[in-house]
């Protein structure tokens, strides 16, 4: 897959949320493009984890719908889209190599191909050593680079990853990015979701900015000085405390 063998992904959220009639999210479009990094980002609260569910059809009631190439994403086969949660989703009887060979079987994949892919990712992220052993019994910075190794694996055109930050010492983040970056190359879009805005400023191409629900902002970071009022060399940060003071203060008034 390149960039020039599909158009990219579209998220529309009409409202999501956990109970009937009291949505969390409202009115929160945008589109990620081949070999693009998007940051969907706010504060713990914000809204960010409730759009990555819906996106996934986990949420009891959403209004939205997810595209790859201008179709519905369920249409789009196995494997198009990576899920890399914050908390680990883990079988407590499966040994690393076995969660890796059950979500190539999943795909398809040819066992040779995961044979290498496998080993090559499992070096990487330096958990080659360990995968007969139990994930489940790992340390959180490990079982979190349990299922980027598994994410990668997949090689989707679409990577939604939630809080990917958490848990991963200074390596692991270096070896994440890296990563991401070689996705980018290949073709592969990527929504990432943080409060990390400092990380974030450095990895995405373009970021949405959202605040109770709604998106406050949206675009590059030259968008998003604009938008605020910012300066040409206001950080990621600084905008987004000012748009927040200021829809504080429209809520007041």
């Amino acid at each position: 897959m390149t960039a020039a063998e599909w158009t990219g992904a579209e998220a529309m959220v009409e409202e999501a949320g956990y109970e009937p009639g009291k949505p969390v999210v409202r009115g929160v479009r945008f589109g990620i493009r081949p070999g693009e990094r998007v940051g969907l980002l706010g504060p713990n609260g914000a809204g960010k984890s409730t759009v990555m569910k819906g996106l996934l059809g986990q949420l009891p009631h959403w209004k939205g719908r997810l595209l790859l190439d201008g179709r519905p994403a369920e249409d789009a086969g196995p494997g198009a889209v990576a899920y890399i949660p914050e908390h680990p989703v883990l079988y407590e009887r499966l040994t690393l190599w076995e969660h890796l060979a059950l979500a190539a079987a999943s795909v398809g994949m040819p066992d040779e191909e995961f044979t290498e892919k496998a080993g090559r990712l499992l070096a990487r992220f330096r958990l080659y050593g360990v995968r007969h052993h139990y994930p489940v019994r790992f340390s959180k910075g490990m079982q979190q680079k349990t299922m980027l190794v598994i994410g990668f694996l997949l090689s989707p055109r679409l990577y939604l990853v939630d809080e990917p930050f958490v848990g991963l010492d200074p390596f692991a983040t270096m070896e994440l990015m890296e990563a991401l970056d070689e996705e980018r190359a290949r073709g592969a879009a990527v929504l990432l979701t943080t409060h990390v805005l400092d990380a974030a400023e450095r990895m995405c191409d373009r970021f949405v900015l959202m605040l109770d629900g709604r998106v406050t902002a949206s675009g590059t970071l030259a968008d998003i000085r604009g938008q605020a009022g910012s300066g040409p060399e206001a950080r990621l940060f600084d905008c987004f405390l000012k748009l927040t003071e200021r829809a504080g203060a429209e809520g007041a008034g």
